[in-house]
C-alpha cells in the first residue's frame, strides 16, 4: 500500500543534508511552512541554499533558520521588509550570499525546472545588474536575458489537504510557490492540516498531484498571529 504518510516532522526531514538546497514555500505569511522550517532547524543541516520568496520576517521561520547560522545562500525576490533585520546583520557582516531574482523570473525559473526546461529568455533585468555575465540576445527588436531553471533537492510547502499518495490542495493564496517548487525538487515536503481518504479529494480540484510530492506531515491548525501574520 502506498502512503507517503510521515509520523512525524523528524522523520520527514531526516535527511536532508549539509549543503542541501531547500525551496521553501510561502509569500510573507501566507502559506510559509514554519512547522517544517523549525523542523529543519531541530534536524541541524548547515550550508543551506535556500530559495524563497523572501528571507524572513522577524526572529520566527525562514529568520530563525538564519539566525541559527543553518544558511550559507539566499535566492530570493524581496531580502529586506522592516522587520528583516535577521538577514540584514548577517548580510552586511558578510556572513550570508544573496542572489536577488526577480519575482516573476524566480516563479519562471522554479517552473521552468520541473517542467524539464533548460532555461529561458526574458526581457527583465536587462541592462541591470541583475544581467551581469548572463547571456543576451534580441529577439524581435528587443533585448533580452537569458534565466536558467532553479532545481532544489528538497522542496517545504504548506497545503490544506492531502490524501496518503500525496494529492494536495490549497488555501486560497497559501498556494503561492508551493505546486512549482514541488515540481522542481528532488524530494517534496508538504504540511497539510487534513489528510483525507483516498477518492475524498476531488481531482478537478487537485493542485499538486501525488506524483510530485514524496512526504506528507500532519500538522494541528492554529489560528495565531506572530509579529502580524496570522497562520492559515
Amino acid at each position: 500500500m502506498i502512503s507517503k504518510i510521515s509520523s512525524s516532522i523528524e522523520a520527514a526531514l531526516v535527511d536532508v543534508r549539509d549543503g542541501a538546497t531547500v525551496m521553501v514555500g510561502g509569500f510573507g505569511g501566507a502559506g510559509m511552512p514554519n512547522e517544517l522550517i523549525d523542523g529543519l532547524i531541530a534536524q541541524g543541516a548547515k550550508d543551506l541554499t535556500i530559495v524563497a520568496n523572501n528571507a524572513g520576517n522577524a526572529e520566527f521561520g525562514l529568520a530563525a533558520l538564519l539566525k541559527a547560522g543553518r544558511v550559507r545562500k539566499v535566492i530570493c525576490s524581496f531580502p529586506r521588509q522592516a522587520d528583516s533585520h535577521v538577514f540584514d546583520s548577517l548580510y552586511r557582516a558578510g556572513k550570508l550570499e544573496l542572489e536577488l531574482v526577480p519575482q516573476g523570473n524566480l516563479a519562471e525559473r522554479i517552473r521552468a525546472a520541473g517542467a524539464g526546461i533548460g532555461g529561458f529568455f526574458t526581457r527583465v533585468g536587462y541592462g541591470t545588474e541583475l544581467s551581469k555575465n548572463k547571456e543576451t540576445r534580441e529577439i524581435g527588436g528587443a533585448m533580452y536575458v537569458f534565466e536558467q531553471p532553479i532545481h532544489a533537492d528538497f522542496a517545504l510547502i504548506k497545503a490544506e489537504r492531502g490524501d496518503r499518495w500525496g494529492n494536495l490542495t490549497y488555501r486560497m493564496a497559501a498556494r503561492n510557490f508551493g505546486p512549482v517548487m514541488a515540481m522542481a525538487a528532488k524530494t517534496a515536503v508538504a504540511s497539510v492540516h487534513d489528510v483525507v481518504e483516498l477518492g475524498g479529494l476531488d481531482p478537478e480540484v487537485v493542485v499538486t498531484p501525488g506524483i510530485f510530492v514524496h512526504r506528507l506531515v500532519k500538522i494541528p491548525r492554529e489560528a495565531t498571529v506572530a509579529s502580524g501574520y496570522k497562520t492559515t
